[in-house]
């Protein structure tokens, strides 16, 4: 297949990020964000206490300017154990500051100075025991505090805004980490799933598979936000209780529905494609086909990758959202939001992002 033709079947079911349309009209301002790392900063929410005892050491670290797998080998150097030994819940933007959870096992060895890991751009906040690893995905939440520079447009219409999320959420979108620079996943998975090209590295293909996901989710939800059904039940429907993965089939909504729509107590789901019962039916299952169409390929590749269906709630709350300017130019914005959300499905809807072109950490410690 030459890149031209490769190009055009991506184009058929990948839409970009900044061409997902919004769910509620264009931005009402724009800005500046990571000017420097206190720009954005991101607190890991666990949404339960370690047990303060077990072979399980467990480190509450701040970090900036540092990406999170680098630390994580250093911890494993410092502790004399494999990398693949010390667990997280989450990767964490290195240019940024941010604070996230790490285990180490311990048991049958001496316990390392700690300390020995501080430097001015890790600080250690809290040592403690648990009986487990800490696992991927496993925290509840994440708190972000962004810094918006040189913003410009009407205040009372971002305020405005404002009320719009807390009331409506956002549509759920993957954003464009997921999908690699100039979508290089998504090419990757192409020739993967489509093409029969063999991925040998078990990360990589995990990658790839997740990114067409991604994509068939994103197409769903895109095509459900124009149709502005995406926060409201249709027949057929897959609802999400809110906080859980429990997903149940809606033939008809009624009354009852709506009031837990509003209330944020369910949400609209979209399909994570893979093989088996979509849950789905109805108008619901039709619509998802119509978004769908001329991603067959696609499909089927994820299909026979292996791949069960699950399913994502189109929508996501905003909790705790609040807006401050400092100055004229200069705005704040502090949200909470639960795991596998993205902050920039959140500041899209605010705020016409402008990344800083300047790298971030002098140090430059960890690939970014």
């Amino acid at each position: 297949m030459t890149r031209e033709s490769l190009d055009a079947e991506i184009r058929r079911c990948f839409i970009a990020v900044p061409e997902l349309p919004h769910a509620y009209g264009p931005a009402p301002g724009r800005g500046h964000i990571k000017q420097n790392a206190d720009d954005f900063r991101v607190d890991e929410i666990l949404g339960f206490e370690p047990e303060g005892e077990g072979p399980h050491a467990w480190l509450q670290i701040r970090k900036r300017g540092t990406n999170t797998a680098w630390l994580a080998g250093e911890l494993a150097r410092l502790a004399g154990v494999a990398r693949r030994e010390v667990g997280y819940a989450g990767l964490k933007d290195r240019a940024a500051v941010t604070s996230q959870w790490f285990s180490v096992p311990i048991e049958g060895r001496a316990e390392p100075d700690w300390a020995a890991i501080a430097s001015p751009e890790v600080e250690l906040l809290r040592v403690t025991r648990h009986r487990k690893k800490l696992r991927r995905g496993i925290q509840k939440a994440n708190r972000f505090q962004i810094r918006v520079q040189d913003f410009q447009g009407n205040r009372e219409s971002l305020l405005a805004r404002v009320q719009d999320v807390v009331s409506g959420g956002v549509p759920n979108y993957f954003g464009e980490q997921r999908f690699g620079r100039d979508g290089g996943n998504i090419a990757s998975a192409w020739g993967m799933l489509v093409e029969g090209k063999r991925v040998r590295d078990r990360q990589l293909r995990g990658l790839y598979l997740s990114a067409a996901r991604s994509m068939l989710f994103n197409r769903v939800l895109a095509h459900r936000v124009r149709e502005d059904s995406w926060r409201r039940a249709i027949p057929g429907e897959a609802l999400m209780l809110d906080g859980s993965h429990s997903v149940f089939n809606l033939v008809e909504p009624d009354a009852e529905i709506h009031q837990r729509l509003e209330g944020m107590d369910v949400h609209p789901t979209g399909p994570m494609w893979g093989s088996g019962d979509a849950i789905a039916s109805g108008q619901a299952l039709a619509l998802e086909g119509s978004a769908l169409c001329g991603c067959t390929a696609w499909c089927e590749g994820l299909d026979a990758a292996g791949l069960k269906h699950a399913r994502r709630a189109l929508r996501v709350p905003v909790a705790d959202l609040e807006a401050a300017f400092e100055s004229p130019d200069r705005l704040t914005l502090a949200f909470v939001l639960p795991a596998g959300a993205y902050a920039t499905m959140v500041l899209r809807e605010l705020v016409d992002s402008i990344p800083a072109s300047s790298p971030l950490s002098p140090s430059g410690r960890g690939p970014g």
